[in-house]
């Protein structure tokens, strides 16, 4: 007589049959987090992404063109090409020529790398609210700047460069280093905290110095807001490098990145090299926000809020987040600039003030939603 067939999993130890229906937690995680060549599996999802970075980069370039013919007083479009292909030294080709076009080239390069630096900062620390301007990264690099041309009165950009470089590497080191004291380890609110302390204290001295001499200061104050105006060719062709560096370094950091989504260990176990990542991710950022901060001053929210809106749209593969910050931010960072032209003509209000209207009530909605988008 044969024994009754076992169809309900009676008869089996009950460690067998919580096995058998209790879900594989890591290889769920790691499907689940870990991006796959084509995206998430779905068919056709690269052709759509790849559509969505060739329209962000027509709406960029649209919306340059608007930053060239647009400010205090509005050019038409035949104008701005006839600059370009038959300048004849009249007033409207020269402003075109020698004052918007670095200016919307600058903001190009600036929006680049503050969107690229705030993505490659909220995945390398699994931190929501990393941003260059909250984790205190700008202001250190804004210190730096302050001390070279209030103390030292250099004001060559290739050299006072460098003291911004070195302003935000410390304030990356020092705000790490306090958020991770103590037996509770780092932690999303302890960086932030620890960044807005530091920020502050830059802050402070960068004004103390400043309020010391007051022909640096007159030079520095629209600068110390965020603003586009006031840097020559000369300089952006002295920053580009930079600029250039750091864009090319950060946008090879996805697949590692993607990887170390996981965690550490199972980076490792694919082939990451952690330490390395971790530290060239550092470098890209120190390279990007000191090169940002040089050029246009300390701005807020840049990179908070596009890499948060990037991946409310096409995930968290760093593959697609990266390049799509990069090409977005400058797309808001111009838009707010020419909107500060046109709304207090024939003046105009710095695109630092700009975003921080903007910015500020979307950092709130943000913080009140329960549910950011994954990292």
């Amino acid at each position: 007589m044969r024994p009754p067939q076992d169809t309900a999993g009676a008869g089996r130890p009950a460690a067998d049959t919580a096995r058998d229906t209790a879900p594989d937690t890591a290889s769920d995680t790691a499907s689940d987090t870990a991006p796959d060549g084509d995206g998430g599996g779905r068919k056709g999802r690269p052709a759509v992404l790849v559509t969505g970075l060739v329209v962000t980069a027509v709406v960029l370039a649209l919306v340059a063109l608007a930053s060239v013919a647009l400010g205090a007083r509005s050019v038409s479009f035949g104008t701005v090409i006839d600059a370009f292909l038959a300048p004849d030294g009249s007033n409207d080709h020269t402003v075109i020529r020698e004052l918007r076009v670095p200016r919307t080239l600058l903001g190009l390069g600036v929006g680049a790398t503050l969107g690229l630096a705030g993505a490659l900062m909220q995945s390398l620390t699994r931190n929501p609210l990393a941003d260059p301007g909250l984790l205190g990264v700008n202001e250190g690099a804004a210190l730096g700047v302050t001390l070279a041309l209030g103390l030292f009165g250099l004001t060559d950009p290739t050299v006072y460069v460098w003291f911004a470089f070195g302003g935000a590497a410390l304030a990356s080191v020092v705000v790490y280093a306090l958020a991770s004291s103590g037996r509770a380890g780092s932690s999303p609110v302890r960086l932030t905290l620890a960044g807005v302390a530091f920020g502050m204290v830059c802050t402070a001295v960068a004004q103390a110095i400043l309020r010391m001499d007051t022909q640096t200061y007159d030079r520095m104050r629209f600068w110390l807001t965020g603003s586009l105006a006031g840097q020559t060719a000369d300089t952006l062709v002295r920053l580009a490098p930079f600029m250039a560096a750091g864009l090319v370094l950060g946008l090879m950091l996805a697949r590692p990145l993607n990887m170390l989504a996981l965690g550490d260990d199972a980076g490792r176990a694919l082939g990451v090299a952690v330490n390395r990542t971790r530290i060239l991710t550092g470098v890209a950022v120190t390279l990007l926000c000191g090169a940002a901060t040089a050029a246009a001053g300390p701005l807020w929210f840049v990179g908070l809020i596009v890499p948060h809106a990037v991946r409310a749209l096409v995930g968290p593969d760093q593959r697609w987040v990266l390049p799509y910050s990069a090409l977005a931010a400058p797309v808001l960072l111009l838009t707010a600039d020419v909107v500060g032209r046109l709304i207090a003509r024939p003046g105009e209000v710095q695109v630092g003030i700009v975003w921080a209207v903007i910015g500020a009530p979307i950092f709130i909605m943000m913080a009140r939603r329960r549910r950011v988008a994954a990292l």
